[in-house]
């Protein structure tokens, strides 16, 4: 990481100097407006953008909580001591990357000046609009996918150990200097250098992770991934035909899984490719509707809407790159 990068991140927050000059707790009200302890997208992110950056907060301990969003926790110098609830303790070392889905709890304990670690933030709605394909048996993907679920059903984290693997420094200190320097005008430069990374971290899975998928969450997946390319007109009877369940089993699969049934979760990917649409193309809002598969543009608008705060020209106009 070059210096000029490490320099601006080390600087000490405004936190941190509370907490340096006697209040030695984490300011719960930066991370979550809830009696739970859930650290809030919101707080930390912009609207309108997928992934954002923040030094993790040091000189404290920071209690027991989890997010709403998928968070990878890079260890760009010094060490850093994680416990897993109910699971592991994790000591991160310099060029360690874990990733936690939305449903892990952890605390960490008081890092030091010189530790410095790099929360990024990117929010489920990054790996909808996606082009990279990960391969199906990778665990990587199968991470992400049951991470964007609202039950746990995988692992709370992957751990990388990446220190040396030129590809992925490369790749993160791109990530980061365009984040810190750029943080408003640079999306599409952004999810892609975030693409390329995720690509190198899947191509190291196999040799660093243990798989640890079972049958049912296999045909989740399985699943999952006929409604990302079927999104238009895909069905359930179809999806049973494919994998040789009834109906009734996948839907009940589905729902135990990722607690959505299949018409929420294909109504679900229908508006993330909308959104995707507005954001990165000029078509107009019918064809769109057409694109992915909506009859009733009444209810298109209504769900929209409800999904993003705002109404389709709206959308546009707000996170459209020029």
């Amino acid at each position: 990481m070059r210096k000029e990068i490490l320099d601006h991140i080390y600087k000490i927050t405004e936190e941190e100097e509370k907490i340096i000059a006697g209040n030695a707790a984490i300011s719960k009200e930066l991370y979550t407006s809830e009696d739970e302890f859930v650290v809030d997208s919101a707080k930390l992110l912009e609207k309108g953008k997928f992934i954002a950056i923040r030094p993790h907060t040091r000189f404290a301990y920071f209690p027991e909580h989890r997010h709403n969003y998928i968070e990878m926790l890079v260890m760009l110098q010094g060490s850093l001591t994680t416990r897993i609830k109910d699971g592991d303790t994790i000591e991160l070392k310099t060029g360690d990357i874990l990733l936690m889905n939305r449903h892990a709890r952890h605390e960490i304990l008081p890092c030091s000046k010189d530790d410095l670690a790099m929360n990024i933030i990117i929010l489920p709605e990054f790996f909808s609009r996606s082009s990279v394909s990960y391969d199906r048996e990778n665990i990587l993907r199968d991470f992400i996918i049951a991470s964007l679920s609202e039950k746990n059903r995988y692992s709370d984290f992957l751990l990388y150990h990446a220190k040396g693997v030129i590809a992925v420094e490369n790749l993160m200190e791109n990530l980061i200097w365009t984040l810190t320097v750029h943080p408003n005008d640079m999306n599409q430069v952004v999810n892609g250098t975030m693409d390329l990374l995720l690509m190198n971290l899947a191509a190291l899975s196999a040799d660093t992770l243990k798989d640890m998928r079972s049958k049912g969450q296999n045909i989740t997946i399985a699943a999952l991934e006929y409604i990302d390319h079927n999104y238009k007109d895909g069905s359930l009877e179809e999806l049973a035909k494919k994998t040789g369940y009834t109906t009734a089993h996948l839907s009940r699969l589905l729902k135990n899984n990722t607690g959505n049934n299949f018409k929420q979760l294909l109504q679900q990917r229908k508006l993330q490719q909308a959104a995707y649409y507005l954001e990165n193309t000029t078509l107009t809002t019918e064809r769109i509707i057409e694109n992915i598969g909506y009859e009733n543009s009444a209810y298109f608008y209504k769900k929209f809407a409800e999904r993003y705060g705002c109404p389709p020209r709206e959308y546009r106009k707000k996170h459209q790159l020029s």
